[in-house]
């Protein structure tokens, strides 16, 4: 999934070309949101696929799986502002700052940069009173993406890297599913742009650079430390990163958004974060709070070096709605994920 990214990166503009107005500052702090993508001027062409002026691409380490999909991140900030680096948690970003991230699939992964459909752009903007989530559908034109606030299902099919067919009942999220996912102490806000998470290589137009350097060097980012002595988050997928911190990052982005202290899920006492290092708090040997048909009639969340006895492990392998974990934003198994997090259980030492 990176190659397509990476693609995109290279080919995209950085920056507006003289002639295009800059991004609409005022359309996207304005109360009612624009009908169409398009009307923010956060791309210079119909397609969105060039960005416009301030608005930077950007890459996670370890990002969320969502059946697949493909995602290609910007952020937009402000002229003459700035976000500043926290350690912990998402980035401190200034008021009109916008996320945007759009969900596309190709026709054929093993042909990752041919036939490329985009399905939903969907905007983060950092409003005075807060984060406002805003999703808007592409037509199948591709040449205008239009708001979505009661959300929309998408029949999608792709060929897969291992050239199986695969299909997918893709579901656009209405503005309750935002706020459920994106929840932090009840408020919306940002998930995947935290330090740890953007302190690695992107392939940006010019050449791969770290993220949170280059941020610093076009002042973007303010109070940086050196990236080698910054919190990482490990690449989830990359075999030569040990084992712990893989699956402690795929743990993270696929399940701490609810799994934390101040998340939907925090009364299950099952904490996810990879700043969490309490083995209980984790889920090693931990009892369900509430064990019902998800547990599988198993009875501990992780049972160290039994992979098959793990509840955690049975619930990322089911497509079953009231079983299935995460709950949103997936339909399909991620095969990847579930052969990672059952290799990490089963190198735990079990409890004497």
């Amino acid at each position: 999934m990176k190659r397509l990214a990476a693609i995109l990166a290279a080919a995209v503009l950085l920056g507006a070309t003289p002639q295009a107005p800059p991004v609409a500052l005022d359309a996207l702090l304005a109360e009612t949101p624009a009908p169409t993508l398009d009307a923010y001027r956060l791309f210079v062409d119909a397609g969105a696929r060039s960005p416009n002026g301030r608005v930077t691409p950007y890459g996670l380490n370890t990002p969320l799986f969502s059946d697949y999909a493909e995602k290609f991140r910007f952020v937009f900030l402000p002229p003459g502002k700035a976000a500043a680096y926290t350690a912990a948690g998402a980035l401190d970003f200034p008021v009109g700052t916008t996320l945007v991230k759009t969900f596309a699939y190709p026709a054929d992964f093993r042909r990752p940069g041919e036939k490329v459909r985009f399905l939903e752009t969907r905007l983060l903007v950092r409003k005075a009173d807060g984060w406002t989530a805003l999703a808007y559908v592409w037509n199948d034109d591709q040449t205008v993406a239009t708001l979505k606030r009661a959300g929309t299902r998408l029949d999608v099919s792709f060929i897969d890297a291992a050239g199986r067919a695969r299909q997918v009942d893709y579901a656009v999220p209405n503005v309750n599913q935002c706020k459920d996912c994106h929840a932090v102490a009840g408020e919306i806000a940002p998930l995947g742009p935290k330090a740890r998470n953007l302190n690695g290589a992107f392939a940006y137009a010019s050449g791969p650079e770290n993220q949170l350097a280059r941020w610093s060097r076009m002042g973007m980012l303010t109070g940086v430390p050196n990236p080698t002595k910054a919190p990482r988050t490990a690449v989830w997928d990359d075999v030569v990163e040990p084992l712990a911190a893989r699956a402690d990052a795929y743990l993270d982005a696929n399940c701490a958004h609810c799994h934390n202290a101040r998340g939907m899920a925090s009364n299950s006492g099952l904490f996810l974060e990879v700043e969490e290092t309490r083995p209980a708090a984790r889920g090693i040997g931990k009892r369900p709070v509430a064990a019902g048909r998800g547990s599988g009639g198993l009875e501990v969340s992780i049972a160290p070096g039994d992979p098959a006895a793990s509840i955690l492990l049975h619930r990322m392998r089911s497509d079953e709605p009231g079983v299935m974990m995460p709950e949103l934003g997936r339909s399909l198994v991620h095969d990847e994920g579930v052969a990672l997090i059952a290799q990490y259980i089963a190198g735990l030492e079990p409890a004497r």
